[in-house]
């Protein structure tokens, strides 16, 4: 197909796909899927080869959440019957990311639930970034806890953290039918926010909240205007008692499409497989390594994941291998101007010389600017639109394939890593 010949040589020259290229790839047929797979392929191993990274979540206070995100199960007047703790002590956080660090996780993500941190908040969450560095030489720390007031993303870095997450999640178009405790614009700050303190920022989006291809397409051009260093892609895992319990809208192949067009454009950052991909993906996930380079391991937020041991097998069987604590992720242009392990000349948005927010022959066609979602982390969004016919799942709903965590940090059992 010449649409994926363009794709493939823009991709290689870290060049912004056109708007109608990007919906192109969305539209797709089955037939042509694996074509398509295998071009956004060729531009995932030119960045970064077969290596995979590997992600650990620790969930720091569960549940409790004053924001109406549509989408979580830990929003103001859940239902969902997840486990409710409040804040970790650092050694009972730093103990539960031993277990994700011991199965091979590089990057430990550190979540909570909330509108934002308080200053006494920041300050346990730096003791339990340092705690978890101490013995731990090379792991990054990821922070997700909500929109950032002045002050508090260069604390989380004084105490080493390397990275802050928190996705967009949706269109700007469509942000405000998810969520009203807090804007787009707020969500846009936060990342901003992490840049601006020197921590790589990590922004992604929830997809199957009902969204129109043209939302997806919106977000992800606005994420490449945002220039993150990481973009996690979370598939909605519509949890019982959430007002999007009956949204099942993605099948694997449209799963698939998505990360493509995901990795294409924005073909040189870590797309990062997050929530929902066992509900979703299903028995292919395999395939989904050949687009993004990055995943985590084990359970998620509130919702069981594949088993931690189940996860290195199908790295290895499809051929992949995980990435020590002893590459760098990023491709060296992205890390010479500021990416994730550096923090050298400026923060992690100065890339230059045609980084991902570079915008060459095309530029960004979506809402440049703003945010979503508070906490973040890896579970779900979004926002009414035409989702592309025949996009649902071919065997209807999977409700049996999602499980609340129920071990783990904030419980005595231990944890799936």
């Amino acid at each position: 197909m010449d649409l994926l010949n363009t794709l493939v040589d823009k991709g290689l020259r870290r060049e912004t796909p056109t708007r109608a290229e990007a919906l192109a790839v969305l539209g797709t047929s089955d037939d042509d899927l694996l074509d398509v797979v295998a071009a956004a392929g060729k531009v995932r191993r030119h960045w970064f080869g077969r290596r995979v990274k590997l992600n650990y979540l620790v969930n720091l206070k569960s549940g409790l959440c004053p924001e109406d995100c549509s989408y979580c199960s830990q929003r103001l007047g859940s239902k969902a019957g997840i486990l409710k703790y409040t804040w970790l002590k650092p050694d009972e956080a730093s103990q539960a990311a031993a277990a994700g660090l011991a199965g091979g996780a590089k990057r430990v993500c550190l979540v909570a639930s909330g509108r934002g941190p308080t200053d006494r908040d920041v300050d346990r969450v730096s003791d339990t970034i340092r705690a978890i560095k101490e013995g731990n030489e090379g792991v990054e720390v990821c922070a997700c806890l909500g929109l950032l007031s002045e002050g508090q993303a260069e604390r989380l870095r004084e105490a080493g953290a390397d990275a802050y997450n928190h996705n967009l999640n949706t269109s700007e178009a469509t942000y405000g039918d998810i969520t009203t405790t807090h804007t787009y614009a707020d969500r846009v700050d936060t990342v901003h926010k992490a840049h601006a303190a020197g921590l790589s920022a990590c922004s992604g989006l929830i997809a199957g909240m009902g969204e129109s291809d043209a939302d997806l397409v919106d977000v992800v051009f606005a994420l490449r205007e945002l220039d993150p260093d990481s973009v996690p892609v979370n598939f909605l895992i519509p949890f019982e008692g959430t007002p999007l319990a009956k949204e099942w809208n993605l099948s694997p192949q449209r799963c698939l499409r998505i990360l493509a067009m995901v990795r294409f454009v924005c073909p040189d950052v870590e797309v990062r497989i997050a929530g929902g991909r066992e509900v979703h993906l299903r028995t292919l996930q395999p395939l989904a390594l050949h687009l993004a380079n990055s995943i985590f391991l084990g359970d998620y937020l509130t919702s069981e994941g594949q088993a931690g041991r189940a996860d290195l097998e199908m790295i290895a069987d499809a051929g992949f291998e995980v990435e020590g604590t002893d590459r760098v992720t990023l491709p060296e242009h992205r890390v010479g101007a500021g990416g994730c392990g550096s923090h050298q000349g400026g923060g992690c948005g100065s890339h230059e010389d045609g980084g991902c927010g570079s915008h060459e022959d095309g530029g960004p066609c979506g809402s440049a600017a703003s945010g979503a979602g508070v906490c973040g982390g890896a579970e779900g969004a979004s926002g009414p639109g035409a989702v592309t016919e025949g996009a649902g799942p071919a065997d209807g709903p999977r409700p049996d394939l999602v499980a609340v965590r129920r071990r783990g940090a904030g419980t005595d059992l231990a944890p799936n890593a």
